[in-house]
């Protein structure tokens, strides 16, 4: 299968395109930078030149492919002590407007079509703290961050694309990589301290970033039209926990930060620090017969090489 790949080059992206590859695929891949194309290169990736705001550019080649693995999102945003993105909302329309003009590309063909979401926009329309699923799905006027796209991809199942969502989780991590968890990292080297909200009982789900990729090809493969996924390995490690396991690594005190002083200490990952997230990927293991095998976060963490 030749399969267009946009983000090829980033953190999910660059085990993605290897994944594909092994796998006996032909990757074209998304490039913005004479930097990204040589990344794809080296890999034994074939370059598409573009980015996400090129409607055109990605109308071609989605077209030219057998199927599509969307990855990228505009992360270049600014955000305040306060925790408000300055244009989040662009992003998150940039990212709609790329699903709109893909889905429109691929419609009638049958087609696979895998866009990414996170399992944190079931914390838009679930009760806090309830265990989230694949069946969670929000309403289709609903205008939270990316709910949108996710949306737009589930009704194209039924124009006839095979269209799948993977909501990942928050950490997607390996020995050098953390997501939310390297940000906590970076914050507490620069406060003193490593800092959990409240409690800490709130927990955030992870998933290797190697067991995520192979997600992403299954799901290309052989996931059903309208499937939603969960690329969760753990349905849910609590904050403190990793804010202890941070700290001693780091030699720094551990403490809790109050809900309301949040968004000082924590910057723009304020909103999120507090959210309790477990998430469930048992319907995405049956479904797909997709088993994490690789190191837990935690495990990822104790290895050092964070630190």
């Amino acid at each position: 299968m030749r399969v267009f790949v946009t983000g090829a080059t980033g953190v999910i992206g660059s085990a993605v395109v290897p994944e594909l590859i092994e796998a006996g695929h032909q990757v074209l891949g998304l490039a913005r930078s004479d930097a990204a194309a040589a990344s794809l290169a080296a890999a034994g990736a074939q370059v598409h030149r573009g980015s996400l705001d090129d409607l055109d550019s990605l109308r071609s080649a989605a077209a030219a492919s057998d199927g599509v693995i969307h990855l990228a999102f505009i992360h270049d945003f600014v955000a305040d002590y306060e925790g408000i993105f300055s244009d989040y909302e662009g992003a998150v329309r940039t990212d709609l407007h790329a699903v709109q003009t893909i889905g429109a590309a691929l419609e009638g063909s049958g087609k696979p079509f895998v866009i990414t979401s996170g399992t944190v926009m079931l914390t838009f329309f679930l009760p806090q703290g309830r265990l989230g699923t694949e069946k969670d799905v929000a309403d289709a006027g609903s205008v939270a961050p990316r709910l949108a796209s996710e949306n737009v991809a589930l009704a194209l199942s039924q124009r006839g694309v095979r269209s799948s969502i993977v909501r990942l989780s928050p950490s997607v991590h390996d020995k050098r990589r953390g997501g939310f968890t390297e940000i906590l990292i970076a914050i507490a080297r620069e406060k003193g301290v490593s800092g959990y909200v409240g409690d800490g009982s709130n927990r955030w789900p992870t998933v290797h970033r190697l067991d995520a990729a192979r997600l992403f090809r299954l799901a290309l493969e052989k996931a059903p039209a309208g499937s939603v996924l969960h690329g969760v390995g753990e349905e849910g490690v609590p904050t403190r926990t990793i804010a202890e396991v941070i700290g001693q690594h780091l030699d720094l005190p551990v403490v809790s930060i109050s809900p309301e002083d949040a968004g000082k200490h924590f910057r723009w990952l304020g909103p999120f620090s507090s959210i309790d997230n477990p998430t469930s990927s048992a319907l995405t293991r049956e479904l797909l017969g997709w088993q994490p095998v690789h190191p837990t976060l935690i495990q990822d963490l104790e290895d050092g090489h964070f630190f």
